[in-house]
């Protein structure tokens, strides 16, 4: 048992030189002197029998062997912190930490109620969330920083670390506040749009600002077509429902809004075709904590409720404005 403990601490040792490429840098992270770093390195060494470095003017360089290894290593210090973490889990129950990101645009009507049903159901539960952009949801989850994320699951298909519960079909339209000189109005080009500041909201990858431009005619990068971006859907929204602003937008991202009356979707053509499919992300293999269950169901929840007040108030774009022009 002490020699396997040894030799994942020597796993973990050459995981930090592989990761940071530095001996003083790594000595720093796993709090080893560089001397006590490098006969670690030089222990692994002699039991694996190859060479991992070339030790040449002062550098380590990994050789092939590291570069092979490197992966297998991973997985072993992986799987070692697996076996501990269950333990933990069957001895705390319910208590312990919970970790987990998404988008704004989801954590804007999401991220407050989960957190309250959380604490309710678990008042010991520690929990740390993260809002930020797919790409660095992802990467914190790679670090193993998070349990799990809800956001866009086809990163997923690229990475076979990663495994996704696809949850919710996005759709996507240009929205305008209530009474915008454009609500209402059918069959709007974009050009009709171009003469308000238009917003990007979001994190919106490569494939979505391609297709975007493919439709509209419009020269990459977008951002030059656009008044403003920023991933801060909140602002988006008030600036949209104060001004005469116009945003591309998910239904997930403007579910709060249509159900306030604030915003109004517009009847552009072409209409926005764009693919994005929203869901739980989490790093395949690793077992889940009891709170991380119960947050699932919470989001699953979450989403076939989206589902349903989206379907309330999909209709012809724009009728909601013209619905309220009658009755006055």
């Amino acid at each position: 048992m002490d020699g396997m403990a040894m030799n994942t601490r020597q796993l973990r040792h050459f995981l930090a030189v592989m990761d940071l490429g530095s001996l003083a840098a790594a000595a720093e992270a796993v709090h080893l002197s560089p001397p006590a770093l490098s006969r670690s390195l030089r222990a692994l060494e002699d039991e694996l029998r190859v060479p991992l470095f070339d030790r040449q003017d002062r550098r380590l360089r990994p050789t092939h062997y590291a570069l092979a290894y490197a992966e297998r290593a991973r997985r072993i210090v992986f799987d070692e912190r697996e076996g501990a973490r269950v333990l933990a889990l069957m001895h705390a129950g319910q208590a312990g930490s919970l970790a987990f990101g998404m988008g704004s645009s989801i954590a804007l009507t999401l991220l407050a109620p989960l957190l309250q049903q959380l604490l309710a159901a678990a008042p010991r539960l520690r929990v740390r969330t993260l809002v930020q952009s797919t790409d660095l949801l992802v990467d914190a989850l790679r670090r193993e920083a998070l349990d799990f994320f809800v956001g866009d699951v086809r990163v997923a298909a690229q990475d076979r670390d990663l495994v996704a519960e696809p949850l919710h079909r996005c759709s996507f339209a240009w929205y305008a506040r209530r009474g915008h000189p454009l609500a209402g109005r059918s069959q709007l080009a974009f050009a009709d749009l171009a003469d308000f500041p238009l917003m990007l909201s979001g994190y919106a990858d490569q494939a979505i600002m391609s297709r975007l431009a493919q439709l509209y005619g419009l020269t990459l990068p977008l951002d030059e077509h656009f008044s403003a971006s920023t991933n801060d859907v909140a602002t988006v929204l008030a600036l949209v429902a104060t001004g005469d602003a116009v945003v591309p937008a998910t239904d997930v991202a403007v579910v709060s809004a249509l159900r306030q009356r604030s915003v109004v979707r517009l009847d552009v053509t072409p209409v926005l075709d764009l693919e994005l499919t929203l869901g739980i992300v989490e790093r395949a293999g690793r077992t889940r904590v009891p709170a991380a269950t119960h947050a699932f169901e919470l989001v699953r929840a979450y989403f076939a409720a989206v589902a349903a007040e989206v379907a309330a108030h999909r209709g012809p774009p724009g009728s909601e404005s013209r619905t309220r022009k009658k009755r006055r």
